[in-house]
């Protein structure tokens, strides 16, 4: 069958002219309603409605998943909060013990220090009284060497010993 071109554009320039189109409603259109609506009747329970099922299914694990989600995401801040919580209250237990080690440590170096002021002016009082001792014991030697000495340069001078 050959299509002749201006058999072809005599309808669609009909169409396009704003020329009602006729529809021919004949037994064929019947029949085919008839089909599609056994058609329907028939795929319905076979396919549209578990189709349907599993779209709602699918929809309401969706909505679940994201309740969940939701649900543990607050539980996650609740978590997070009371570790925060916790955390400040460790630094500050480990600021008041940190500095109570300060002043403790503080104390003990204070007494070290006491302590070591004590035995080394206890050292330098000793080693004052040994200094003052030998001085003394010198000054005694030194006296007598003296007197000698003085004996001995005046019996040089004078030629004769002195009484």
């Amino acid at each position: 069958m050959t299509l002749d071109p201006s058999a072809m554009a005599a309808p669609l320039t009909l169409a396009m002219s704003g020329a009602g189109v006729t529809v021919d409603l004949d037994l064929t259109f019947v029949v085919q309603m008839g089909l599609f609506a056994l058609l329907v009747l028939i795929l319905k329970p076979l396919l549209f409605d578990p189709v349907l099922r599993i779209f709602e299914e699918r929809e309401k694990r969706t909505e679940g998943a994201r309740a969940e989600a939701r649900k543990m995401q607050e539980e996650a801040g609740v978590l997070l909060q009371k570790y925060e919580r916790e955390l400040e209250r460790i630094n500050a237990v480990a600021a008041e013990e940190r500095d109570k080690a300060r002043s403790e440590t503080a104390k003990l170096e204070a007494k070290i220090l006491d302590e070591a002021r004590e035995v080394t002016n206890k050292i330098a009082e000793e080693g004052r009284k040994k200094i003052s001792e030998q001085a003394a014991t010198i000054r005694f030697d030194l006296g007598r060497r003296a007197e000698q000495l003085a004996r001995d340069i005046a019996n040089r001078v004078l030629g004769r010993e002195l009484s």
